[in-house]
Parts: structure tokens; C-alpha cells; sequence
């Protein structure tokens, strides 16, 4: 197609999408099926279609666009979601104990709705589990509200109906199916408790009047879209989100898009596996080491398998299959120039493939059990001893964690997964050299190991080297995206 170009231009003035996170090839295969369903033959026409008429184009974002989602994806945020919920709600206990200050507070507390935004909502899988998660926790149904926004009308046309088919449930534990949905011939149709609790809307994220009126939200969840964009579109978009989002508000984001929040003082919620940040940046402290607590260090992956076709790439590994959805549904950006990144120094809250703890209040005995339980560098099992190490940087003993981390590899030998590791180590230590130096290493045994495109790709990027880390967070993305074959056909 000569024009691709072209229309990558419009695409990217449009709705802020960078054809090389997803491939060209992507985008004249939308152009095509468009062209084809409009009966257009000439390419220059059609462009100017598109140009002229917003309905067009509207089904041309609708063509390029790949939803690929499925319910409690991250069960861990909305288990931490719901904790704070009951926390804001009902309190804690314990500050005020006298019945005239419970009941004062009680008042309040019972004129309080919570509020929670979901962008983008693709086909609505993550609105309706936050729903569920609230209800689950024993957040009475007239006390929150879920809204949803999301830039494909017919993906909100779709979440609005509620009946979704099977790729819609994954996983092992769908109890919550059986609570919740009736099973009937098209499907599995959401009950009418939750559905009455999300509101949906199609909608633009940059666009001025998207919930322009609107009470700002407790929690905002914006999965996976930051690590679309450039930083300059970065900067808007969590601008945006901030603005959605009370003072006290929480931003949940997904696992790639945590060093972008970090990297902007927003403080992290410490609960496991949560991706959760506090709306308000920390203030700034002079002569202030990094970070080393509250980050969540990835688990193992389990032992890759070989691809389906030979050309000697490295392998997929299995978790990476799971953990990694297609590009979601994203809200238009009126302008920008998008591109999966992490962009300013690295942070050691970093993504995480793997389970979750069931009360994300937990998370520290957890960790301490773990800990206590796995010798890091004597245990036979590399997948065990990395645990281990993982279980030390999240108590914050990083300099333990190192040194188990080195004597790791002295015992195993070099895997991506260890080398990523020390590499988050070594960030979270200021040691940036070094950790270039390790998520190269990872690199080079698995060039698909996006975690370690991304963290590299912010580490060049904060000296200056703007071009490089493009060039690694555009691999990142075609990574991801290539994910897509993997999963199993939507069927709903």
C-alpha cells in the first residue's frame, strides 16, 4: 500500500496510535477491510474520505483496533481495590471508639458513593470485576458506582448487552461465574445487580468534555494504554487521569506502565501485585535513595517452550502467553504521537506475571513466609530460589537480595529471568550502569523479555538517548502484540 504512511499520520493525529507499536502491516490491513466495506478502489479517496467523515474514520479506529480481554485479569488490583473500598467506607476501626464518634462517622460514612473509572473499558470484562470484587467484599450495591469509558462504540454497544462467551472466562477460580451470570443460549448474561452498576460511555481521553462535570473518582483504572504513547502523550494522559481522580484518589495501571508513575513522585499503594499509586505525587526530597520497598519483583517464568514456526527467535515463554493481552481499546487522542514506553529513570516497581495473594492486606506476611521458607541461594530449584530473592527485595533487603542474586547465578548459571532481576536490583541501588548491563545480558538470551525492553528502554531514555529507547519500547509493543496469536479466538 503506498499511502500506509499517510494513513498512519491521520491515525496518529487522530487517536495517538504510533503505527510501529503495532506494525504497518496492521494498519493497511484495516485500511483494506474498510476500503473493501465501502466499495472504495483508489486509495487517495478513500484517505480523503477518512479525512472528511468522522463516521468513517470512527469505523476505521474500530478496524485497527484489537480488544483482547477477559474478567479479573488482575484479580490482585481488585482485591486491593476493594480492600481500600471497605477502608473508606467503614474505616478501620480503632481511632474512634466512643458510640458519639461511631456514630458521627457512621453519618458520613453513609452518605458517601464510591466512585471508581475504568479507561479504556474495551468490551467491559474490567468494569463488571470491579463490580463484582465490591459486591464480593460486602460493599453494598448502593454504595459505588463504576463508569466506563472507551473509544470503540461498538465495543461499548457490546459491554452494555453483558452476555459474554467463554474466552471471556479464564483462569481457575470462576466461582464468581456462577454467582453472577445465568448461562442462556448466547451465552452467559451478567445479572442485573451488577449491570446496574456501571455506567458506559463512548468517549475521547484527551477530549475536554469527557466527564467534564463529573465527581472525581476514588479509583482510576487505566490498564495497559500509557505504554502506547510517547512521553510527551504519557505526560497528558496521566495528567488526564490525575484530573479524573480525587486528591486522595488511587491510579491503577497495568504491570509494563508502573516506572511511568514512579517516575512522575506518584507514591505506590504497598500491596502486592496491586500496580496501584497514589494520585498526588510524594514531595521531593533532597539526597533521597531510591526506593527499596513496597516494589513487587517478578516471579519466574515457567520453562520457555519452543514457537510454532523456525525463525530463530527466542522462545515465548508460557507465563508471557497469559500475562500479556493485545492492545486494549483505546481512547482517542485528538493529538500526539503514542508510543509503548517507559520514559524517565527506572523504577523498581516492575511488572509481575504470576499469582496473587488473596487479601492484598497480606502482602507482607506473605512475603515474610516466603522468605523465611525459600533458602535463596542453596535451593536446588532455580524457580524456588528466585522466588526467594524476590521475596527479599520485596521486604526491602535489596543488598540481601543482590548477593543471593549473584550467588543465583554462580549456582544455575545466566537466565533472562535472573539477569532481568538483578538488573531491577541494581536499579533500585542507583547503580544504573549496571543495570543496563544486566538487562542487555537478559536481552541477549531472550530478546522477547519485554519487562527488560521496557526497563532498558527507561534507563537510555533518562540520558538523553530518546531515539534508542524508542526503538526498544517499539520492539516491546511488537512483542506484545504478537502475543495476540496465542490467545484463543474471541467467540463472543
Amino acid at each position: 500500500m503506498m499511502l500506509v504512511d499517510d494513513f498512519s499520520t491521520v491515525l496518529k493525529r487522530k487517536m495517538g496510535l504510533d503505527s510501529g507499536s503495532i506494525g504497518k502491516a496492521a494498519i493497511e490491513r484495516a485500511v483494506r477491510l474498510r476500503m473493501q466495506a465501502v466499495g472504495a478502489d483508489d486509495e487517495q479517496d478513500y484517505l480523503m474520505r477518512v479525512q472528511t467523515s468522522p463516521a468513517e474514520m470512527q469505523q476505521l479506529i474500530e478496524a485497527v483496533i484489537v480488544p483482547e480481554t477477559w474478567f479479573f485479569r488482575y484479580p490482585e488490583s481488585q482485591a486491593a481495590m476493594a480492600a481500600l473500598a471497605r477502608e473508606r467506607l467503614f474505616g478501620t476501626g480503632g481511632a474512634m471508639s466512643s458510640a458519639a464518634a461511631a456514630g458521627a462517622s457512621a453519618a458520613v460514612s453513609d452518605a458517601r458513593v464510591l466512585r471508581v473509572l475504568s479507561v479504556p473499558c474495551s468490551s467491559g470484562e474490567e468494569p463488571y470485576s470491579i463490580a463484582m470484587a465490591l459486591l464480593d467484599a460486602g460493599v453494598p450495591a448502593a454504595r459505588f458506582q463504576v463508569d466506563a469509558v472507551d473509544i470503540s462504540e461498538r465495543m461499548v454497544e457490546f459491554a452494555r448487552r453483558a452476555c459474554y462467551g467463554r474466552n471471556s472466562f479464564r483462569g481457575d477460580d470462576l466461582s464468581y461465574r456462577d454467582r453472577y451470570f445465568t448461562e442462556t443460549a448466547d451465552g452467559h448474561q451478567l445479572a442485573d445487580a451488577v449491570m446496574g452498576r456501571v455506567r458506559f460511555l463512548a468517549g475521547n481521553l484527551f477530549d475536554a468534555h469527557l466527564l467534564l462535570h463529573a465527581v472525581p473518582y476514588d479509583f482510576v483504572f487505566c490498564r495497559n494504554l500509557l505504554i502506547y504513547f510517547d512521553a510527551a502523550t504519557q505526560e497528558r494522559a496521566v495528567a488526564v487521569l490525575r484530573r479524573f481522580a480525587r486528591r486522595d484518589g488511587v491510579l491503577f495501571v497495568g504491570p509494563a506502565e508502573t516506572s511511568l508513575l514512579t517516575a512522575r513522585r506518584l507514591p505506590a499503594v504497598p500491596m502486592a501485585r496491586a500496580f496501584a499509586f497514589r494520585a498526588e505525587p510524594a514531595p521531593p526530597v533532597e539526597n533521597a535513595a531510591p526506593a527499596s520497598t513496597a516494589w513487587t519483583a517478578p516471579p519466574p517464568a515457567p520453562r520457555p517452550a519452543a514457537r510454532a514456526h523456525g525463525h530463530g527467535h527466542a522462545p515465548i515463554r508460557a507465563a508471557d502467553a497469559r500475562g500479556v493481552q493485545a492492545m486494549p481499546t483505546m481512547p482517542a487522542m485528538s493529538a500526539g504521537h503514542p508510543l509503548p514506553a517507559t520514559v524517565g529513570a527506572a523504577s523498581a516497581h516492575t511488572a509481575v506475571r504470576g499469582g496473587a495473594a488473596a487479601d492484598p492486606r497480606a502482602f507482607s506476611s506473605t512475603i515474610s513466609s516466603a522468605s523465611a521458607s525459600v533458602s535463596t541461594s542453596a535451593s536446588p530449584d532455580p524457580d524456588a530460589s528466585l522466588r526467594g530473592i524476590a521475596a527479599l527485595a520485596d521486604q526491602g533487603r535489596v543488598a540481601e537480595a543482590m548477593t543471593q542474586c549473584r550467588a543465583h547465578l554462580d549456582r544455575h548459571g545466566a537466565s533472562a529471568e535472573a539477569l532481568y532481576l538483578l538488573g531491577l536490583l541494581q536499579d533500585t541501588e542507583g547503580d544504573a550502569r549496571q543495570a543496563q548491563a544486566a538487562y542487555r545480558k537478559a536481552l541477549y538470551l531472550d530478546p522477547t523479555h519485554r519487562e527488560a525492553l521496557l526497563h532498558l528502554a527507561a534507563l537510555i531514555a533518562s540520558e538523553g538517548d530518546d531515539e534508542g529507547a524508542r526503538r526498544l519500547q517499539a520492539r516491546a509493543a511488537r512483542q506484545e502484540l504478537s502475543l495476540i496469536h496465542i490467545s484463543e479466538p474471541r467467540d463472543s
